[in-house]
């Protein structure tokens, strides 16, 4: 009889160490998700949550697929969660001041981010986010500053860009014509890591 329990009980061990674990199913959606499937990666990484339902990185991964296809209310609630229980994730506060100024709440969105440059001085995509806001406000010598600081810190063509098209809408196309000029010289990374959440 037991031997007959021991076999039982190392097949059941052997089986469910075959089962895929909640941070397997999240590097199934981060794949899906670089892959351009979002439907899949949200199947993934509402697997991983299932499995552990504190894994804050399953929530912060499954909020970016929220955010990326237009679905900010389920974004925003992602972060609040990760919010809730590290209300020192610096990512998180980015992504959330992204969410609420996709819904036009500007005001709160810099509120947000200040909180996150507060966490993170040197993070060049808070800055990157912050500039963004500020643009939309109208504010531009300060989306300036932000998109400088960005520069500074880790410049990539898409930054140059924004703010070239930036001193464009303040009429001034020299320094625009500059910073698009650079964008196209190939020497630095097309893109910020803009959603680099969990780090």
């Amino acid at each position: 009889m037991k031997k007959i329990l021991f076999f039982l009980a190392t097949a059941c061990l052997a089986a469910c160490s075959t089962l895929p674990t909640s941070a397997e199913y999240l590097l199934r959606g981060d794949g899906y998700f670089e892959d351009g499937k979002p439907q899949k990666a949200l199947q993934a990484y509402n697997r991983a949550l299932e499995l552990n339902p504190n894994n804050l990185e399953g929530y912060a991964s499954r909020g970016a697929v929220y955010f990326f296809t237009g679905d900010y209310d389920r974004a925003e609630a992602d972060f609040l969660r990760v919010l809730q229980d590290n209300p020192f994730q610096a990512d998180a506060y980015t992504a959330y001041a992204s969410t609420l100024a996709a819904k036009g709440d500007f005001q709160n969105a810099l509120t947000v981010l200040d909180l996150a440059l507060q966490l993170k001085p040197g993070k060049p995509e808070i800055f990157f986010s912050r500039a963004g806001v500020y643009f939309m406000l109208g504010r531009y010598e300060q989306a300036i500053t932000d998109y400088t600081s960005v520069i500074n810190l880790q410049p990539a063509a898409e930054v140059y860009n924004a703010r070239g098209a930036l001193y464009e809408r303040m009429g001034k196309h020299d320094l625009a014509q500059k910073d698009f000029e650079e964008a196209q010289s190939g020497r630095m990374p097309d893109k910020l890591n803009v959603y680099s959440m969990i780090d």
